[in-house]
């Protein structure tokens, strides 16, 4: 008995031990009022914008704020939650308040920002009613993601409009938050949702990992599909992470823009038309290409994780030579590596001409239930103070409490004010000034965003072990140009096949239809990728 319950104490104390030694959290204050946010964001930027925005909001009403964030993963999960909730909000709505009948075309239509003139009248009712009502989700705010998620939730009705541009004119011009800059589109002119702050991607690397291998640190995309880093690129599925995607889209814009440039080398022409056709020709051919080069750094891919906060957390820590990420979780990670080990171990860089500076946006979410608290949080964000948050060293003046955020505010007069540069941690970026800047062209793979990262996800995660099984084969061969070709044969998956018959299936009324071409197309992949490999077996024949 006695050693019974010296186990049992034993246990008990082992569970109740962390309690007790834990540190006591300093009482706060009663909230006058709840804020509720969703966020992809991280812990140190939720705790920055946190304690800065409820120090402000005192002094500015008097009124305690507290902040409820909602963290469910990526913008892509995100975006899918938004849908469940205002579809299953605007129900109730429509059945309960109205007194209508719900079907799948009303569900499909209250939605839909592209009604045909010939829809039936209750499919326009049901739109106009969800556009005039305060149906909520439960959200206040929606704080970070990417330009093109925002984009289809105001066009889906989720967002709407708040009055900061109207209270702040002044901050909407090209010296402060320009509407638009390197082909990104930086604000809605209907106020629906403003840029907070920049973003651009690169990859980190991880130096010791490249001695190793024996690769030079890598300055641009092409050199992620050196053979010698096979199983040592980490990587994020583009169909969950809208980060990544767009990262993904600035590969295949690069290769767009550099055979654009070539062509018209080739045939110099001040004619509208031929001018005309040349692009289309770039576009096309540049398409392909990047894919290509997507499908060998795929092959080169040790995984395709779910959330893109992974790569560059395991490149610091040596599982992979290298990762793509978007800049800010380059950068942190960087910081955290030498604060805790010294200079020289990881280095994170943005490939020159290769990466777009867009914006991470902010928004008012329809149906807010604390309202004057999300707007005067949006003005916040969008505020010097706010600003001076993404970039200034922690305990500086105006800067964060603890955390360095190592990110760029989206206003240009931040980096004129030459008494901030001392203050930063990032004083030699200049996202405005940067001389070989990649334009981002909005008609050449914005409406094929889906698309995009669909035809990825078929060609190289869905196929990942025949793939990588295929390139490797190829590497051991000696590279063989027959089994390579045959591995990189795109016509599947090339700009017109994507922009048509894949386009219509992701878009289709019927999800059965993508789902179908996903196993279409992983098959063919599948199929080809093992012919390229029994190819480069025997010696590319």
């Amino acid at each position: 008995m006695a050693k019974r319950f010296i186990i049992i104490f034993t246990l008990i104390a082992v569970v109740a031990l962390p309690f007790v030694l834990r540190p006591k959290k300093a009482e706060r204050e009663r909230a006058d009022e709840t804020l509720v946010l969703i966020t992809p964001h991280n812990e140190a930027l939720r705790h920055e914008f946190g304690v800065g925005f409820r120090e402000w909001y005192k002094k500015k009403t008097g009124k305690v704020v507290a902040l409820d964030w909602r963290v469910i993963g990526g913008t892509s999960e995100i975006a899918r939650f938004l849908e469940g909730e205002y579809t299953a909000a605007f129900e109730l709505h429509w059945t309960k308040k109205l007194g209508r009948k719900w079907s799948s075309d009303v569900q499909a239509a209250f939605q839909n920002h592209r009604l045909p003139a010939d829809a039936r009248a209750e499919l326009k009712e049901a739109r106009e009613a969800f556009m005039n009502s305060e149906v909520s989700c439960g959200i206040d705010v929606f704080f970070g993601g990417g330009t093109y998620d925002f984009i289809k939730q105001a066009q889906a009705g989720r967002i709407v409009e708040s009055t900061i541009m109207k209270k702040y004119p002044e901050w909407f011009r090209d010296d402060v938050i320009p509407y638009e800059f390197a082909g990104e589109q930086y604000w809605d002119r209907q106020g629906r949702w403003i840029g907070a702050v920049l973003s651009s991607y690169g990859v980190l690397t991880n130096l010791d990992a490249l001695k190793r291998l024996g690769v030079e640190p890598p300055k641009q995309w092409d050199d992620l599909k050196n053979p010698k880093l096979v199983g040592e690129v980490a990587l994020a599925d583009p169909t969950k992470s809208g980060s990544i995607a767009k990262a993904f889209e600035n590969v295949i814009q690069q290769q767009m823009q550099k055979r654009l440039v070539a062509l018209m080398a080739e045939s110099p022409t001040s004619d509208a038309g031929e001018l005309k056709k040349i692009e289309a020709r770039a576009v096309s051919e540049g398409w392909t290409a990047g894919m290509r080069l997507m499908q060998v750094i795929g092959a080169n891919a040790r995984y395709f994780t779910d959330t893109s906060q992974k790569p560059p957390i395991d490149v610091a820590q040596g599982n992979s030579a290298a990762g793509m990420c978007i800049d800010f979780y380059g950068r942190q990670q960087e910081e955290a590596v030498v604060r805790r080990d010294g200079p020289g171990r990881v280095a994170y860089f943005s490939p020159v001409g290769g990466t777009v500076s867009s914006v991470d946006p902010i928004a008012l979410m329809r149906g807010a239930k604390n309202r004057a608290a999300a707007e005067a949080f949006i003005e916040y964000v969008l505020s010097m103070e706010g600003q001076k948050l993404w970039n200034l060293k922690p305990g500086v003046a105006g800067g964060p409490e603890r955390f360095a955020l190592r990110r760029l505010p989206v206003r240009r007069d931040f980096y004129a004010d030459e008494s901030l540069k001392a203050l930063r941690s990032d004083p030699a970026d200049q996202p405005f000034a940067t001389a070989e800047q990649l334009v981002y062209r909005t008609a050449w793979t914005g409406n094929l965003f889906r698309e995009m990262s669909f035809v990825i996800r078929v060609m190289c995660l869905d196929t990942h072990q025949e793939l990588s099984s295929a390139w490797r084969a190829i590497i051991a061969a000696g590279m063989p140009e027959d089994a390579l070709t045959v591995m990189q044969e795109l016509s599947a998956v090339n700009y017109e096949e994507t922009g048509g018959r894949i386009k219509a299936a992701i878009n289709a009324k019927n999800k059965a239809d993508e789902i179908r071409l996903a196993k279409e197309l992983g098959e063919h992949f599948r199929a080809q990728y093992l012919r390229a490999e029994a190819m480069a077996k025997r010696g590319g024949r």
